[in-house]
């Protein structure tokens, strides 16, 4: 399967967070879920084919990045540690030193998965990243927030309200 993958120097584009903010629902029939986003957010096509939905805090960098993605599995058995081994691969194959700072089962609108934050760190540069991913029915899915570590609290506090809104 396809490794679902965010690429370093796109994880760069990120605005400031607002503290409170308004989430507005989001239904496309292209989706196989739900969910509510942040107003005022902008889509982002990041040129790397994903499906899914890639949205970002601001125009102009440093902005926050959040990604709901998936990939049909086709039948195939899945194993979502593994997925985020190759997943892991992805990121450290463009250079970034990863370090991980949490992993735990986590469920979201039904579907079960694992949940893992991350340290990404390139020259100066240092990110913060929380993924998911989960073991749908028919669909592998790949959720994630990109943030600065100066930011991160406050964006992975609205991300978890963003995460609480999904339904499959």
């Amino acid at each position: 399967m396809k490794v679902l993958r965010t690429l370093f120097p796109v994880a760069l584009l990120a605005g400031t967070l607002a503290g409170a903010q308004t989430l507005v629902p989001l239904s496309d029939p292209k989706l196989p879920f739900r969910f509510s986003h942040p107003q005022g957010w902008l889509g982002v096509d990041l040129g790397d084919r994903a499906s899914g939905v890639s949205m970002v805090s601001a125009k102009a960098p440093p902005a926050t990045m959040i990604r709901l993605l998936f990939v049909p599995k086709n039948g195939k058995a899945i194993n979502v540690v593994q997925e985020l081994g190759g997943f892991e691969q992805g990121l450290k194959s463009t250079g970034v030193t990863l370090k991980t700072l949490t992993s735990r089962a986590a469920s979201y609108g039904g579907v079960s998965g694992t949940e893992r934050e991350y340290q990404l760190s390139k020259g100066k540069d240092v990110l913060r990243m929380r993924v998911w991913f989960g073991n749908g029915s028919k669909n592998l899915y790949s959720f994630q927030l990109t943030d600065t570590a100066a930011r991160y609290a406050a964006a992975n506090a609205l991300y978890t309200k963003v995460l609480a809104t999904v339904r499959f």
